[in-house]
């Protein structure tokens, strides 16, 4: 029976990803009423544009339709990118693309690339505070993270994770030669198309990292349950400094996850702790932050667009990329009780992203504007001096799956070392 289970699950995880991608392409029926995406046009040497492919339907570019001949298709103003339907996938279609395709006006566009390589590369990854080569959690780099981390107060240490955060998505930072690779003007969009799962899977990397080393800092702080009460209360106020005053719903959710991971939440003395010495911080958490957590997962709150600079991705991400989600049955729209409502909410908000990323990149450089950034300090919140911390320079290398259970039982072990599991007989 549990084979027969699991294979149902797969041909409808299947079935989920082909119905996902048709829903969110603005070429299909229900994307027709929507407006184009941003152009990403630049001139090339000879003074000739370069238009993206959302902005084709400028230059009359004809929409070929499957088993339908190039040359005698009509032009109905939907095109999107390239990637036309057809007997091909779209990353295959994109794979054999060759070369830039020319316009009869004389401009021209190039095809998107298709990355396959993870952005992030911890094995070349150099920095002050480790050597070229380390061990998986090496005492002496841990002693420098929590001593950094206690120096910084709760606002900077969200301007710094946002900042991260920003560049990785591509809300931040993006040049016009990676708005030409991507096709598109930015992350939030990218998110969204078929090519861009390397950027969603690299997104996944950096939420489950970031998690992760916020619950090694608790469970790391092998003092009293004064000093990890404490502790919980200042990743509890970093918290809600990304949420409220960076409007960095993705860094929220990471650090959220962290203070909701099992290995933490069972830490019964710590948390009374906290309740004792810092009521106001245990409040917060318990009377706001968990339950507008919750809230964003079902699809039942929304962030005004005024303060966002990174939206809540995470479920397009874990729709997308379910195998890369960090567990079974983990998001709340596999829970009978929620339904499909909560899928077509986070879909619809996704093609919502889409449209919007010159906002949320508008929001984050105001909310940056004059931060002068700790070079030691944004260090702690790269992805790849994160894996190299956790994994070492060897570990951080290995299979993704094979890390994060790995490195579960190590959780799992300082967990109960901190306060032991009772015993039932």
């Amino acid at each position: 029976i549990k084979q027969v289970n699991i294979k149902a699950r797969q041909i409808n995880l299947n079935r989920r990803l082909d119905f996902l991608f048709d829903f969110l392409s603005p070429c299909s029926s229900q994307a027709a009423s929507m407006a184009p995406s941003p152009s990403v046009s630049r001139q090339n040497d000879s003074a000739q544009p370069l238009t993206s492919p959302s902005n084709r339907q400028q230059h009359k570019r004809p929409n070929v339709h499957l088993n339908q001949d190039p040359s005698t298709s009509e032009t109905d103003g939907s095109s999107y990118t390239e990637l036309y339907p057809g007997p091909q996938s779209y990353v295959d279609r994109l794979q054999a693309e060759d070369g830039p395709l020319k316009v009869e006006d004389g401009n021209m566009y190039l095809p998107p690339v298709v990355e396959s390589v993870s952005s992030f590369k911890p094995s070349r990854y150099q920095s002050s505070l480790m050597p070229k080569e380390n061990k998986p959690l090496e005492v002496g780099i841990l002693r420098r993270v929590k001593e950094l981390l206690a120096e910084l107060d709760p606002r900077s240490a969200a301007k710094h994770i946002t900042k991260a955060d920003c560049m990785v998505a591509r809300i931040l930072d993006v040049t016009p030669e990676v708005q030409k690779r991507m096709g598109v003007s930015s992350g939030m969009e990218l998110l969204t198309l078929p090519h861009g799962q390397q950027l969603r899977l690299d997104l996944l990397e950096r939420f489950q990292t970031m998690a992760t080393m916020f619950a090694v800092d608790v469970l790391g702080c092998t003092g009293t349950n004064e000093e990890r009460a404490g502790l919980l209360h200042k990743i509890i106020q970093i918290a809600a400094e990304l949420k409220s005053t960076m409007g960095n719903m993705f860094g929220f959710a990471a650090v959220m996850r962290a203070l909701e991971l099992p290995q933490v939440a069972r830490l019964e003395q710590t948390w009374m702790t906290l309740r004792q010495r810092h009521t106001e911080g245990a409040i917060l958490y318990d009377k706001t932050l968990r339950p507008f957590m919750k809230s964003l997962n079902e699809g039942r709150e929304s962030c005004p667009l005024s303060n966002t600079t990174f939206p809540h991705v995470l479920p397009l991400l874990c729709l997308l990329e379910k195998s890369m989600a960090g567990g079974e049955g983990t998001e709340p729209w596999d829970m009978v009780e929620v339904g499909v409502d909560v899928v077509m909410f986070h879909l619809g908000a996704a093609r919502t992203f889409a449209q919007l990323g010159g906002i949320y990149c508008s929001n984050a450089e105001n909310k940056l504007q004059g931060f002068q950034e700790q070079a030691e300090v944004l260090e702690l919140f790269l992805t790849d001096f994160q894996m190299r911390l956790l994994w070492g320079s060897r570990g951080a290398e290995e299979k993704q799956a094979l890390r994060y259970a790995k490195f579960d039982q190590v959780l799992t072990a300082l967990s109960n070392k901190l306060e032991p599991p009772v015993r039932t007989h």
